[in-house]
Formats: C-alpha cells, sequence, structure tokens
C-alpha cells in the first residue's frame, strides 16, 4: 500500500505511474482455476466474471498479479461511480490494469526488483484486452505530476526500481494525489473555541455525508457564512449528533477542494459558498 506524499520523489531511482480510480484487486490463477480478490481479501470472481475469463485465457500454468480493476467514461478517465454500476450492470466495460507480478509458474518473484517484475508482467499481457499493463511515464516527476493534474487524473504512483514486493504499507511506493473543487450542500457550520471552524457537507442529490471541510477563506467569507448560518439554522439531518454544530436550512452550497479520488472528502477546505437558485 502507497503512502500519500505532498510531492512526487525526484530522481532517477523511481518509475511514475497513473493513480487509477477503482478496485484494487489481484487476480491469482492456480489448481483451482482463476480468482479474484478484493484488498481486503473478499473473493469477487462471480462479479468479475468476464476478467476472470481473460485471466484464463493469459496461457500460465499458476500466478499471482496485482492490479485495479476500473471502468473508463468517455474522456478515458477512470470513474469510480461507474465502476460501481458496471459491476452489477455493464461486465463488458470493466478492465483490469495490471501494475505488478507476484508469482509465476510455481516461482515467488516478490524479492525481484520491481522493473524486472514489470518486465515479465508487461510481456505476459497481449495488447488490446480486458486486462492492460500500467505502463510507466516517461519524464521527471514534477512534470509528470503537472500534466496528470491538468487531464484531471486521481494522481500518481511513485515506486521505487529496486524494490521488493511487500504486503502492508510501504514507503517504496509512495502516492500523489491532485486535488479538485466540488460542490456540496452545506449541512452546518462546526466551532469550537479555540479551534479551526469546519464546514459540515452532503453529496448533492443523494444526501448523504461526506465529512468536513477547514474553512480557510478569507476574513469577507468567514463572516459572510456564519452570518448566513446564524440567521438561518436548522434541524440536524437525522441520526447526526455534533454538539459543537450550529445546523442550516437546506438551500446553502459550498464549493469544496478536496482530493480526487475520494468517497468521502480528504484534505477538504471551503473555497466559498452560495444560495441555491
Amino acid at each position: 500500500m502507497p503512502t500519500l506524499v505532498e510531492k512526487p520523489p525526484e530522481g532517477d531511482g523511481w518509475l511514475h505511474e497513473i493513480k487509477f480510480d477503482g478496485y484494487r484487486t489481484q487476480i491469482i490463477v492456480d489448481g483451482y482455476g482463476v480468482r479474484l480478490f478484493t484488498r481486503r481479501g473478499l473473493d469477487w470472481t462471480d462479479k468479475y466474471r468476464d476478467l476472470a475469463q481473460a485471466a484464463g485465457n493469459l496461457g500460465v500454468e499458476s500466478t499471482i498479479i496485482d492490479g485495479e480493476v476500473i471502468v473508463t467514461n468517455e474522456a478515458g478517465l477512470s470513474d469510480f461511480k461507474a465502476l460501481r454500476k458496471a459491476i452489477t450492470r455493464r461486465q463488458h466495460d470493466l478492465y483490469f490494469v495490471a501494475f505488478d507480478l507476484l508469482h509465476l509458474s510455481g516461482h515467488d518473484l516478490r524479492d525481484m526488483p520491481l522493473e524486472d517484475r514489470r518486465e515479465i508482467l508487461q510481456a505476459m499481457i497481449p495488447a488490446g484486452g480486458r486486462i492492460q499493463f500500467s505502463q510507466a511515464l516517461p519524464g521527471d516527476a514534477k512534470s509528470i505530476f503537472h500534466l496528470v493534474d491538468q487531464a484531471g487524473l486521481e494522481g500518481m504512483v511513485s515506486k521505487r526500481r529496486d524494490s521488493k514486493y511487500r504486503s502492508g504499507p510501504s514507503t517504496a511506493w509512495l502516492k500523489t494525489k491532485a486535488f479538485t473543487i466540488d460542490e456540496y450542500d452545506l449541512l452546518g457550520v462546526e466551532r469550537e473555541p479555540g479551534k479551526p471552524a469546519f464546514a459540515l457537507v452532503a453529496e448533492r442529490g443523494t444526501g448523504r455525508y461526506v465529512g468536513s471541510a477547514f474553512i480557510n477563506g478569507n476574513h469577507e467569507v468567514r463572516e459572510r457564512l456564519w452570518k448566513r448560518v446564524q440567521t438561518h439554522a436548522g434541524q440536524p439531518p437525522k441520526g447526526m449528533k455534533r454538539p459543537a454544530t450550529v445546523w442550516v436550512k437546506p438551500g446553502l452550497i459550498g464549493r469544496v477542494k478536496h482530493l480526487r479520488g475520494e468517497e468521502d472528502l480528504r484534505h477538504a477546505s471551503l473555497q466559498d459558498f452560495r444560495e441555491e437558485i
């Protein structure tokens, strides 16, 4: 599991890949057939029937491949929301992006350098299929991340070229995520003496609470927001109990900057707000 960092590492000792917005998955081929497991160890072979069939056609006796199950949108970017729908409704839209190889034909490859594992993996995967190889991106880390951000991608993963494969959190793999700005329904403001104020927000259209955003706008924005909240105080959403929060009536929309590719808000800050039209 890669460690989240603010900036990608520089130097020739690293290779960089796109961070895909999907479900981390391992393909296992052995004497029992083909199986696909989630990061938490759940057997999702039945959910990934087409991918299992594609893995069975790789022509290997046994293997363990690490990667990500994704669905792409019209812009060609991995789309997490579309993925959840495709698993149950559109199996033919699923892809498995392979980025590491742990075992092959009875041989444990985890102590091999990453570059060597990936070279073997790339040779195993035919072009144009449901299983694809995650190509390393050429160029220096700063330029790559700039392009990743401009393209609207979730971020990038940087890996030490000579690293061995080890389970669990690792600093040999680092992830750098891009930020984006979205609108959310503002539920209320949590403000305690001596502590920063936070806006509590929900997903528009569903009302699902997604987290809190640090209120870091300029003085005028903060004062305008606090006045609006006080004069339009409302009741808390069902099931939410936060004593330090002043809840607000529906109709307030917040612009929140946050990390891309997260189901709930992470490293979020409220930039501004508006009245719903």
